[in-house]
């Protein structure tokens, strides 16, 4: 009996797997606006070493995350989200801090599953969410280019 329970989950595991694959979760090139954006970023396995303090006892930048996170314009705003808890608040802040690493909030004690944004398009078709799933502890390899034609002046 035990052993149809682990099956089932293998193949339903399995499944999820193969269509996670199919799907472009990670594109090359994602064309953005050049209107002002907020940037939604995780820090454990996508910005950040994941459990880098309990694996390398700090934190560390994954390679391309830091000079990523320079490129972002001031005019942009950067939130970090994170499942890390109270406890790792203090020496989270002090490593953001130590590397002059510019946000404008964090947000702690995020749960651990799925990461759901909904919002609204623009009214002349500006699609205004996007999501980027990367391979952990692999920085985003996506290009994000600026489009100069899409987007409005004009909610």
């Amino acid at each position: 009996m035990e052993n149809d329970k682990e099956n089932r989950m293998l193949y339903c595991a399995a499944q999820h797997a193969e269509r996670v694959n199919k799907m472009d979760l990670e594109p090359k090139e994602l064309k953005i606006s050049p209107m002002q954006k907020t940037w939604i970023l995780d820090l454990d396995g996508t910005l950040l070493v994941h459990d880098g303090p309990y694996i390398m006892g700090k934190d560390e930048f994954l390679p391309g995350a830091r000079e990523f996170l320079d490129s972002i314009p001031k005019r942009d705003m950067i939130i970090f989200l994170t499942a890390r808890s109270d406890y790792e608040k203090p020496h989270t802040m002090r490593f953001l801090k130590e590397n002059n690493v510019r946000y404008d909030h964090i947000i702690f004690n995020a749960g651990e599953g799925e990461r759901i944004m909904i919002n609204d398009m623009k009214p002349d078709g500006l699609v205004t969410a996007y999501a980027v799933n990367t391979v952990r502890d692999r920085f985003c390899k996506t290009e994000f280019v600026t489009d100069n034609t899409m987007g409005t002046r004009f909610d």
